[in-house]
């Protein structure tokens, strides 16, 4: 692989804006770039841009009479058809919507692009991660479903195994959806029980169907999981897995509503989890994936202040191989901006002062454990469908 990791940027992003009461607020995104900026990280990588994507790459996983609907509801709010989930609470229907959903969409496929071509080894867009939009619907915030036409793009491009692993606190549906049948893409989703939360999907049960039987894997943690359970769960199924499948690439989604902070979910992970979890999947990449291909997306988080720009300024610094000590005091100049455009005060260290640990599964389990419920039920539903001891 040649050159620096890529970091997918354009201030345009920011247009994907559901109005002021909506949890999903784009300073998420300034503020994020911000804190980037003010460790210098936009010197360790290659700021990239990207063209919206047109509606022949949008179809590879929406079908076109959505993709009009988009367009209509972008020119004409007022026009938002809800049979398509546009014009909802959850997905309002603004002015420019269509342009700023292909714009974040036209990053990750560009991300997917630059490492499958060998431009790079790593690329990050955490202006992405939209995964619960389907082939024909908005859904949870989402309007386009750039992970996975990320991952459909890199099989245009003639990628054959493709892993993907979301670690958001909500369940990759519509990811999960868009490959349900498709053996060449093995999704990984790690989310709190669907008993408790949005979209009450991903249940250990889903495998994938047909040809794809296998080819899905969720583990549904049980509502106030935190360091030690979640860090536990997720070493106790991705890495077996993707040792097994050998991906060409592995893009992974890093929504930050996991954390004990976020107020649309309930689970109670750090900042410090997150942040491993970050170093795993890089290190995964490494060494399981051909050359190290990493494309690595944001996705949800709702602590737009204290918890989402901290939690992927670590994951830029980490796919840049210049990772920021969780010490580090936050440079003033970023909590500044952080007052001038929220009035709120920003948090002062790069840390939650926690020290992530975990008990390998290899050392036992407790079948009285909720957690250890949760992985056994995933190991039996999932794993002997590719062959692996349960």
């Amino acid at each position: 692989m040649s050159g620096r990791t890529q970091l997918m940027w354009d201030d345009a992003v920011t247009g994907y804006d559901f109005g002021e009461s909506h949890p999903m607020d784009p300073v998420r995104l300034a503020l994020t770039m911000g804190l980037v900026r003010a460790f210098g990280l936009d010197g360790a990588v290659d700021l990239r841009a990207a063209r919206p994507l047109g509606d022949s790459t949008l179809r590879l996983v929406h079908r076109q009479d959505y993709v009009s609907a988009v367009r209509a509801a972008s020119a004409d709010p007022r026009a938002a058809d809800q049979d398509y989930g546009l014009g909802t609470v959850d997905d309002p229907a603004f002015a420019g919507m269509h342009e700023a959903s292909a714009l974040i969409a036209g990053l990750s496929v560009g991300a997917a692009e630059a490492v499958w071509r060998g431009e790079t080894a790593h690329a990050v867009n955490f202006t992405g991660g939209l995964h619960h939009a389907m082939p024909g619907a908005a859904a949870g915030f989402c309007i386009y479903n750039d992970p996975a036409l990320a991952i459909a793009r890199l099989l245009e491009l003639g990628a054959e195994r493709v892993a993907y692993v979301d670690v958001d606190v909500h369940h990759g549906d519509g990811v999960q959806a868009a490959f349900w049948e498709d053996p060449r893409v093995l999704t990984i989703s790690l989310h709190e029980h669907p008993r408790t939360l949005f979209p009450q999907t991903g249940w250990p049960e889903e495998t994938g169907a047909g040809a794809g039987e296998g080819s899905a894997v969720n583990l549904a943690l049980p509502a106030g999981t935190g360091d030690a359970g979640w860090l536990r769960a997720f070493h106790a199924v991705v890495p077996e897995l993707l040792a097994d499948f050998r991906p060409q690439v592995l893009v992974t989604q890093h929504g930050a509503d996991t954390h004990f902070e976020d107020p649309l979910a309930h689970l109670a992970v750090s900042l410090d989890a997150q942040r491993a979890v970050m170093e795993s999947c890089h290190e995964l990449a490494h060494r399981y994936a051909e050359g190290g291909r990493w494309v690595a997306l944001g996705g949800g988080g709702y602590a737009v202040v204290d918890v989402v720009p901290r939690s992927w300024t670590h994951l830029v610094g980490i796919a840049a191989h210049a990772p920021v000590d969780p010490e580090s005091v936050v440079p003033p100049s970023w909590r500044d901006l952080v007052y001038a455009r929220t009035r709120q005060l920003g948090p002062g260290r790069m840390t939650d002062g926690r020290t992530p640990s975990w008990k390998s599964w290899e050392d036992g389990y407790d079948p009285a454990d909720r957690l250890d419920q949760a992985v056994i039920a995933t190991r039996k539903a999932a794993f002997p469908l590719r062959g692996l001891l349960a």
